[in-house]
């Protein structure tokens, strides 16, 4: 069963170049009914987990590609599997406008098995893998219009990512070298032993690995790829700021800290000081450059820089809650964010408008869309009710809890970041629906909301982020639990 989720997306990717479909809705109906097949079959795996690892390939020594459900997969494979058919259903009408169509479906569908791969690798090796295969099959998917922005900017997300990988190698070889194991172990791997007074190599090798996976979660100074990103169709860019390539980043440095390194070896160490502030000053750096930015879509892609360090700053408090408060907003933050900028794409797909200065009075047009933005802007924020409060109430804890000195100013990180959130983000929402007297709306004639296969998930996404708002027991209690090892 495992195989089987990671390998129907992929091939149903490779098939839509091969199947000569008469009618586009041919296509949207095969595609669609893979995906939400895929899904379901993904449901049924995490409700039905086997205990033990799925071996693929056996090579010299204890290297292996092989998969296991445990809790850190079953929230990220959980995540994946709900909201990649609702953003299929929002690409089929966004690509209307677009060319290349089945080349897009190809690489987009791919993609779904391919992180699927990473979230239910069972060790480092098997994550590694699909980690650079995810670089490969989404390089395409950023270079998609084949425009001079677009090349270079998929360019520059290759060197990126590989020079990433390359560091994170260097983590996987001394894993392989002082690990008992490279399989996935809640509280680390490395045996005492071997390392006898080698403890700041490996702490070294530790800040090497983490920046090295951190490429792809958008750690300073190697985050300026992700904005440049953004001039991929906005389905890519949602899927590479709020699902796969930056959500897999942060999950790759959650399994590189808590199942490989483990955390009583790197708590209170010079390492774990260096990753904390480094996220830190991403938190505050991201959002500062979101308000200054006036691009709609990059505005979106700092966010997210600024978002996802939230998620690493968790991480870097190395306790059972600081875990908590990183997948706490691992999982909510995407669909925060996967809402805000399906909001953007739906409103460049209608109006060709990418600019926040453009957006004047569009929320009396665009009602639906500019609602579901506002209620992800807020969300982002942290307004109490709503999901992005449950997160960040969660990582304020954990660093309390930790009594770190350092972690107290990560706080303070969180407040700067939660006020320059609602300067970035409602200065949107101010400009949609108070436009001023003298705005002449006669110049909007014309602009409506999309269709319905783009406001579904917009509606979905809603909903989720009231829900995970107002009821969130469940999930914050799961976390708590795949903390204590219990998932």
């Amino acid at each position: 069963m495992i195989l089987l989720v990671i390998f129907i997306p992929i091939i149903a990717g490779m098939l839509v170049s091969l199947i000569p479909f008469q009618k586009r809705s041919h296509m949207e109906i095969f595609l669609e009914s893979a995906v939400v097949l895929n899904s379901f079959l993904v449901g049924y795996l995490l409700l039905h987990r086997p205990d033990h690892i799925i071996t693929l390939a056996n090579f010299t020594g204890n290297l292996s590609i092989g998969f296991k459900v445990d809790g850190m997969s079953i929230v990220f494979a959980g995540l994946i599997s709900v909201l990649w058919p609702f953003a299929t259903l929002y690409a089929f009408e966004y690509m209307t406008k677009e060319k290349h169509e089945r080349i897009f479906f190809t690489f987009y569908t791919m993609t779904y098995g391919v992180t699927l791969g990473i979230s239910l690798a069972a060790n480092l090796l098997t994550m590694y893998f699909f980690y650079e295969l995810l670089t490969l099959v989404t390089v395409p998917l950023v270079m998609h219009t084949l425009t001079r922005e677009a090349i270079l900017a998929s360019r520059k997300y290759l060197y990126y990512s590989l020079g990433g990988a390359a560091f994170a190698f260097i983590g996987l070889i001394f894993i392989i070298i002082y690990g008992s194991t490279t399989d996935f172990v809640l509280g680390g791997v490395l045996d005492l032993e071997r390392i006898g007074e080698r403890t700041n190599v490996l702490l070294l090798i530790y800040v090497i690995a983490f920046m090295g996976f951190g490429v792809k979660a958008a750690v300073c100074p190697f985050n300026s790829w992700l904005p440049d990103a953004g001039v991929a169709p906005t389905p890519v860019t949602a899927l590479l700021h709020a699902v796969a390539v930056v959500k897999s980043g942060a999950f790759a440095i959650i399994r590189l800290t808590y199942y490989s390194f483990g955390t009583e070896f790197l708590r209170g160490t010079w390492a774990q000081t260096v990753v904390m502030l480094v996220t830190m000053f991403t938190i505050v750096y991201g959002c500062s450059r979101a308000v200054k930015e006036t691009h709609l879509k990059r505005r979106l892609a700092y966010s997210t820089i600024s978002n996802l360090s939230y998620v690493l700053f968790g991480v870097t408090i190395m306790t059972p809650l600081g875990m908590v408060g990183a997948l706490t907003h691992l999982t909510f933050h995407a669909v925060m964010k996967i809402s805000s900028f399906f909001c953007a794409g739906a409103i460049m797909h209608q109006t060709d408008r990418h600019y926040v200065h453009e957006l004047d009075g569009m929320g009396y047009k665009m009602p639906c869309v500019f609602g579901v933005f506002t209620v992800s802007a807020l969300a982002l924020m942290g307004v109490p009710g709503l999901a992005g409060f449950v997160s960040k109430w969660n990582l304020a804890a954990a660093a309390v809890e930790s009594g770190s000195r350092i972690a107290y100013g990560g706080i303070g990180c969180l407040l700067i970041s939660a006020l320059l959130t609602a300067i970035y983000m409602l200065s949107i929402v101010v400009r949609a629906f108070f436009p001023g007297k003298d705005f002449n709306m006669a110049a909007l004639e014309g602009i409506n909301d999309p269709d319905w296969k783009m406001l579904i998930p917009l509606f979905v996404f809603t909903i989720l982020i009231l829900v995970m708002g107002l009821y969130s027991a469940p999930a914050v209690k799961f976390f708590n639990d795949v903390a204590a090892g219990i998932y």
